[in-house]
């Protein structure tokens, strides 16, 4: 039986221009005050440093670490709040997170850092009974089996007591329903399609068509 439906955050409940700024924006314009270079280059210098430490590493994802790098003056939670007004929810989260948490303990499964959830969640966190980062809370890059394993063991359930959706095709649905979870996968028409050779199977393009079908679910 379902008892807990599980969401990732960035292009499941939010979209990704807040990340994107304070990446790609944020980040860029800092380093360019603190060491008198144009934006361009400053960009180009960044993307490289990214580039250099790479997503499989927990630093990636670390902003402390990356103001450390740069030397940075400002702190990483002042950035963070200078783009909280680019956070931006879909229109159908509001209404499925009502709707669902009348019948199922809801929770996140997220590959970001919590100094980022706690602004892209904050209008939306006192649905969730638990909140769980990747990085912050298990020290791992990616959702593997071994994030979705922690988490049943935290929430004391088996994986087939999880629906959850993502937009991410291998770890928000394959690495889960290997596991037994059912899991949905999220595409939403404003999405880039990198997935062209994808099974169109277990598509789905909003948030209403999940909440549809976990209600189909045992």
């Amino acid at each position: 039986m379902v008892r807990v439906v599980s969401f990732d955050v960035d292009g499941t409940l939010v979209d990704s221009k807040f990340t994107d700024c304070v990446w790609w924006e944020g980040i860029p314009r800092l380093y360019a005050s603190r060491h008198n270079t144009d934006l361009d280059t400053s960009k180009k210098i960044v993307r490289e440093e990214y580039e250099r430490i790479g997503e499989e590493d927990i630093r990636w994802y670390q902003l402390e670490y990356w103001f450390n790098r740069f030397g940075l003056n400002e702190s990483p939670a002042h950035l963070l709040n200078s783009y909280k007004h680019r956070v931006s929810l879909y229109k159908d989260v509001i209404p499925t997170l009502e709707s669902l948490s009348a019948d199922y303990t809801l929770v996140v499964a997220s590959n970001a850092h919590r100094d980022f959830l706690s602004l892209t969640l904050s209008e939306i966190d006192s649905y969730f009974d638990c909140i769980f980062s990747a990085v912050s809370d298990f020290n791992d890059v990616r959702k593997h089996e071994d994030f979705y394993w922690k988490m049943c063991r935290v929430l004391d359930i088996t994986p087939g007591d999880i629906a959850h959706v993502g937009d991410h095709y291998k770890f928000d649905y394959e690495v889960p329903s290997s596991m037994g979870i059912h899991a949905f996968y999220l595409r939403r028409p404003t999405q880039e399609k990198k997935d062209r050779d994808r099974p169109p199977e277990p598509l789905i393009t909003n948030l209403k068509d999940f909440e549809n079908e976990v209600r189909r679910l045992p």
